[in-house]
């Protein structure tokens, strides 16, 4: 590892302990909403050259985890947070040849069964 790329990372490090805990939970709720729309592909607003189902899947899930963990954190942000999980699930659910069961779909087993 080069000096530079120490002192780069070392300074994204010190710019992220100025941000409050919310910031950075949002942001990377914001992150892994995107990233799993664009997985999902046009049913969420992504590219159909990009559907992977799977990698959409693992996304949701991580996704679930996060608003669950920091539920209680989120505050005002919470339901927007909230809506686009359940909106993703859901996109995910259309977008899947063989749909899961109600409580088997992505990040569903956090969060419980989605309905539309």
């Amino acid at each position: 590892m080069s000096e530079h790329s120490y002192s780069d990372d070392a300074q994204q490090v010190r710019e992220l302990a100025t941000i409050p805990a919310i910031e950075v939970i949002s942001r990377a709720a914001v992150m892994l909403m995107s990233a799993a729309a664009e997985k999902i592909g046009p049913e969420a607003g992504g590219d159909e050259q990009y559907r992977d189902l799977a990698e959409a899947r693992a996304l949701i899930t991580a996704l679930a985890g996060l608003v669950t963990a920091s539920k209680a954190d989120l505050g005002l942000h919470r339901k927007p947070i909230a809506d686009g999980l359940k909106a993703l699930q859901l996109a995910f659910r259309e977008a899947s040849a063989y749909p899961d069961e109600p409580g088997d779909g992505p990040g569903e087993k956090l969060t419980g069964p989605v309905k539309g």
